[in-house]
């Protein structure tokens, strides 16, 4: 395959035109906009239920209060996107096959688990099976991690909020 050099002669602290339409600046100033679109979106579609206020909050609260969050992050996104660092020029990658796997078998693993074994094991297999997607993860990285967040969320979940799911069931 051959290979093209353009040279390309700019003045210090400038950066060299983008190749494509869909360039890093590009990229954020359109993640900025559908992030504040869908923003506000949730925003509006939130105001259409009882809002209430902080101390009793009613069913539109927190797709208000997350819509307002999102719709700000996207306009600082799109605001950062002409900063004065170049984008640093990516090559091509292939999809983490593995990564995305492991995440889609924790999602079963969780719902299974979930159902017929309880907060803890679903909570650990969830956890133990995403990190072993990450490949700079080992078996017993994975393990500790498992369990520490299984902890948590029985702590969290089971203990705090005295949520109605089971720390074991079987069957």
């Amino acid at each position: 395959m051959e290979t093209y050099t353009v040279a390309y002669t700019a003045k210090a602290g400038t950066t060299p035109p983008a190749k494509g339409w869909l360039n890093q600046y590009n990229r954020d100033y359109y993640g900025g906009a559908l992030m504040f679109l869908l923003g506000t979106g949730a925003v509006y579609k939130g105001l259409s239920y009882n809002v209430g206020t902080l101390s009793r909050m009613g069913p539109g609260y927190f797709p208000v209060a997350v819509g307002v969050v999102l719709a700000l992050m996207g306009v600082l996104i799109a605001l950062g996107a002409r900063s004065n660092v170049p984008a640093k020029q990516e090559e091509y990658q292939a999809p983490e096959w593995r990564g995305w796997i492991c995440i889609v078998l924790s999602i079963i693993a969780f719902l299974v688990l979930g159902r017929y074994g309880g907060l803890l094991p679903a909570t650990f297999a969830v956890v133990f099976i995403s990190a072993l997607g990450d490949r700079e993860n080992n078996l017993k990285q994975a393990l500790f991690l498992s369990l520490a967040m299984a902890g948590v969320a029985a702590l969290v979940f089971w203990w705090a909020l005295s949520m109605q799911f089971p720390l074991f069931r079987w069957g």
